[in-house]
């Protein structure tokens, strides 16, 4: 009888590569219905086909969705650039902010070990958070969760506020402050997204790479 290989240690195997894991928690809520989330659809598309362009970052960089409305669903767990399908998002329910958090970060743990246990080195995990309202679930245990994290240098949270966002409770989860999108500039954010993966995928592991800032005046976000 022949030993059953695990699907990881082939993956692994066929490819490498040190990882640059991001996950995606996209607010699909009610609120977002319209151009929204149509601008939001479009722009994940937009960042795998500008990711698949770089031949190191199409092999580093893995994606993975968090959406939270109604419920919280991980349409996407972790796959590299040339493996992701862009979810179809749906408009509808609440915003339970904090449960998509909380399963964010687990996802990222998760896939820490997974990288431990085939030895695969990995850059520090992104959480990059959308969302254009606020939390009708309790959120404090995913700030604290969220701060112990980058206190430990686990992960980098992202937040940016749409809309009507409640940038109060943003800046009480992520470290960094969050920013605010101008208008409907999905567009011009994903750019940033997908220019920020591609470098973090040429440095060093050891890097800490500066940013591009958002909010310069022709920028796509405020403070």
């Amino acid at each position: 009888m022949s030993e059953q290989i695990p699907f990881g240690a082939i993956e692994f195997a066929a490819n490498p590569e040190p990882r640059c894991p991001c996950v995606l928690v996209l607010d699909t809520s009610a609120s977002m219905s319209g151009a929204r989330i149509s601008e939001l659809q479009t722009g994940i598309a937009q960042l795998k086909d500008e990711l698949a362009t770089d031949h190191l970052a199409r092999k580093r960089v893995e994606l993975a969705v968090v959406t939270f409305g109604g419920s919280v669903r991980m349409p996407n767990d972790f796959v590299t650039v040339d493996s992701f399908d862009p979810p179809t998002l749906h408009a509808d329910g609440l915003t339970p902010l904090g449960a998509a958090v909380l399963t964010a970060l687990d996802a990222v743990t998760t896939r820490k070990a997974i990288y431990r246990g085939n030895g695969i080195a990995y850059y520090r995990p992104w959480v990059f958070l959308l969302t254009d309202g606020e939390p009708s679930d309790s959120w404090h245990a995913a700030a604290r969760a969220v701060r112990d994290a980058e206190a430990a240098k686990a992960l980098a949270f992202f937040a940016v506020g749409v809309g009507e966002a409640n940038m109060d409770i943003l800046k009480q989860i992520a470290v960094r402050a969050p920013l605010m999108l101008k208008g409907l500039m999905f567009h011009e954010m994903f750019q940033w997204l997908s220019s920020s993966l591609r470098s973090v995928s040429h440095s060093a592991l050891s890097d800490d790479l500066p940013l591009s800032n958002p909010t310069v005046p022709e920028g796509w976000a405020k403070v």
